[in-house]
This record gives structure tokens, sequence and C-alpha cells, in this order.
């Protein structure tokens, strides 16, 4: 629950705050009738990333060895994407702002359809991101109602939070926000890759499911309130193979270095501000 719970606070916070760029500059530009075409697009986004999420749920109802075959494969592409989100999000947040204008700008003339497209595709690529890593997730922790319940926290806390500052009600040092929240996805994906790794060694796609590292399932039982924590958070399970351990060890070691390298560099000729609303002028 408190993993999804961050995964969604995340990603809702950066889908809440590209609305608020597009809605605060169409408002500046004294175009308030490009407002319903946005909206439209992240309608529709959000549908279609109901849908994967839907679709994603229907998947338990596979037999065993299909189960895991696909759930170890869109954990390990959950993996994959949420890291390319988190280096993305880390390189171009400073001028995310100067290029999502861009893009209204040069739409403005052209009606409504390409602001639609420009929301859908804005906010779509959030929530298609956050339904497959929200399930992989949660079949990383185990079954259990909770981690949708997180999700659903979330994602309210991160539509607040993104209209409270498009408001101007609340200032948030976005730069820190995203380098810890980042740090901290990096840490999730790891567990996610775990278990990605452990459902492919138990269909024998990937080797080393007979060496066992570990076997503390006395001291910590799976379910058990901290084995579930533990399992949700980092990926830890009670019982482990060598080779879950090595890719999980070597995933955080140069995920999290290159990630903290990445968001303490300062760019060269770029002035930043700690704090930002989304209706001013700077982005950080």
């Amino acid at each position: 629950m408190l993993a999804n719970l961050f995964i969604a606070l995340r990603e809702g916070l950066e889908a809440s705050l590209v609305v608020g760029i597009l809605i605060a500059y169409v408002v500046r530009m004294n175009r308030r009738d490009a407002i319903r075409p946005i909206w439209a697009g992240v309608g529709l986004a959000v549908a279609l990333s109901l849908l994967i999420g839907f679709a994603l749920a229907q998947m338990t109802g596979l037999p065993d060895a299909v189960f895991e075959l696909t759930a170890g494969l869109l954990s390990i592409i959950a993996c994959g994407l949420v890291t390319w989100m988190v280096f993305w999000m880390a390189k171009t947040a400073r001028s995310m702002r100067g290029s999502l204008e861009a893009g209204i700008e040069k739409t403005l003339a052209g009606g409504a359809l390409g602001l639609m497209v420009i929301a859908f595709v804005s906010v779509g690529r959030e929530g298609v991101e956050t339904a497959l890593f929200l399930w992989a997730a949660a079949q990383a922790a185990g079954q259990s109602a909770l981690p949708l319940l997180g999700a659903l926290i979330g994602l309210v806390v991160a539509a607040g939070l993104g209209f409270a500052i498009y408001r101007g009600m609340v200032r948030l040092n976005l730069k820190a926000f995203f380098t810890w929240s980042g740090s901290f996805l990096i840490i999730l994906a790891g567990g996610v890759l775990a278990y990605g790794v452990h459902e492919l060694q138990e269909v024998g796609l990937l080797p080393g499911g007979e060496n066992v590292a570990f076997d503390v399932s006395r001291a910590i039982p799976a379910d058990s309130w901290y084995g579930s924590l533990l399992r949700g958070t980092i990926g830890f399970r009670p019982e482990m193979t060598w080779f879950e351990i090595v890719i999980w060890a070597l995933y955080i070691a140069a995920t999290l270095t290159a990630f903290l390298r990445m968001s303490t560099r300062k760019l060269p000729g770029v002035t930043t501000t700690p704090t930002t609303r989304v209706g001013a002028v700077a982005h950080n």
C-alpha cells in the first residue's frame, strides 16, 4: 500500500503539473476556449490508463506457467519504463514548461484537436507507466486490495497538491522532490526487477532458480506485516536466490549512482529557482 501510494503520488503529481502548465498558458494567452480540449485529452488519457489497468487485472486467471512468464516479462518492462522516466524527468524538468508552451503556441492556431493530442500524450504517458508499474509492484508485494487503495489515495493527494500549486497556495521545491522521489522509485523498481527475475526463474527462462542464497521465512514470515512491507518496498522476500540478489544489487548501485550524479549536476548557463508555482514563469 505504501509503495503504491508513493508511486501514484509521484506520477500523479507529474501529470497534474503538466495539466497545470497547459491550462495556465492558455489562460495567460486569453484562450480559455482551449481549456475544454485540454480536459478532453486528459479524460481520454485517464480512460486509456484505466483500460490498461483493467486488462492487467484480468491476467490473474491465466494458467500458472503463463502468468509467471507474463508477470516476469511485464515486471522487467515496468522497471525499464520507470527507470527511463526517472532519468527523463531529471534531464528535462528544467525545460519541460518551455517545451510544453512551445508546443501549445504552435498548436493554438490549428484548432482543438492539436491541444487534445498534446494533453493526451503528455498525461497518457504518465498514466500508462503508472498502470503497469502499479500492477507489477502489487504482484511483487502479493495479491491484496491494499495496493489499489494506496494508489487511489496517492492519486487524490497528487491531484489536490497539483491544484494547490496551480492556485499558488503551495510552493514546492520540485528539484528536491523529484530527486528524492526518483531515488525511492529506483529502489522500488529494483524490487519489481527482482520479482520479475524470480518469476522467470520459476518457469526456467532464467538460470539459478535452485541456488537459494538464504531462507529466513521463520524469522520473517512472508505474510507478516513487516514481511509484506519489505517485499512491497525493496523487493525483499524471505527466500531469495543468488541471481536475484546480484541483479537487484547491480541495478540499485548502478542506477542510483547515475541518477544522483545527473540530479546534482548543474547545467552551465541555467538558472533555476528552488520553489515553483505552475502559473509562474519559472519551472524547476
